[in-house]
């Protein structure tokens, strides 16, 4: 079996390219959202948006989907773990705990990008926790990623850096808004993304010996992918109806799906 093979023939060079992927997720997301919270206008967090709406539906439908399917036991019982999964998250973020992570929107407000005067009562301080359950989150995701195959494992590393970065963006501006320093504001942020490595540890130590929790967990990062796409991106996506706005939307929604696939080409490579 795949995973059993896996785990026997490279565990070290595993776990190395799991804290890679934990490494260059978290730090480069935050320090790429720092300059680009300075230096980039507003009005471009939507089309970083919109890439990372492509990049994820390409990790989901083109990589992550057919690997499930191929190597589950009981196709349908990893469908209804994606469907259970979406009803999960959708229920925590009635509960608050999944929109400070990954919400674009502020309730009846301006995209994710402008966070004039966007606070609704909630410090800054309850952003930082967000991320850090988030960012814990997607290190148990990255390392069943990385243990069921590595070229599974980067696609996915990759799909959650790029919507990281514009989720990263919002929050840094966020804790802004709530009276951080600048400097405040980015050391925050770095401790917050240190939670992906103490869930990547975990989920490594864990998985590795119940290595058939793998495609379900597998299925449970492809509901957070299609969640977070379907129900907090797009959604911001369309308060821009103009048809100057679509085009652009849908140019950088297919970029980042042709960046997946792209990856995904280059790293089918015969063994």
């Amino acid at each position: 079996m795949l995973f059993a093979t896996t785990l026997q023939t490279a565990p070290l060079n595993t776990l190395l390219w799991i804290l890679v992927a934990c490494l260059a997720g978290s730090v480069l997301s935050v320090l790429l959202a720092a300059i680009a919270a300075f230096r980039v206008k507003a009005s471009f967090v939507p089309t970083l948006v919109s890439y990372a709406v492509g990049a994820l539906l390409g990790a989901v439908f083109l990589d992550l989907l057919p690997h499930i399917f191929e190597r589950s036991s009981s196709p349908s019982a990893s469908a209804a773990t994606i469907l259970a999964g979406i009803l999960a998250f959708f229920i925590l973020e009635k509960l608050l705990l999944w929109r400070h992570s990954h919400g674009d929107e502020g309730e009846g407000g301006e995209a994710r990008g402008h966070h004039h005067g966007f606070d609704q009562g909630r410090s800054g301080w309850m952003i930082v926790i967000g991320d850090a359950f988030h960012n814990f989150t997607d290190g148990i995701i990255i390392a069943a990623a990385f243990l069921a195959d590595v070229q599974v494992g980067i696609v996915t590393a990759l799909a959650i850096i790029a919507h990281e970065i514009p989720q990263e963006i919002g929050d840094f501006l966020i804790l802004l808004h709530s009276g951080f320093s600048k400097r405040k504001a980015l050391a925050l942020n770095l401790l917050s993304s240190l939670a992906t490595f103490v869930g990547a540890l975990l989920g490594y130590a864990a998985l590795s010996q119940l290595e058939q929790w793998i495609p379900s967990l597998l299925a449970i990062a492809c509901a957070s992918m299609l969640y977070i796409a379907v129900a907090d991106l797009i959604p911001g996506l369309h308060r821009r109806a103009e048809l100057s706005q679509t085009v652009t939307q849908v140019t950088f929604i297919a970029i980042g799906i042709a960046t997946i696939w792209g990856i995904h080409v280059l790293l089918d490579v015969p063994q």
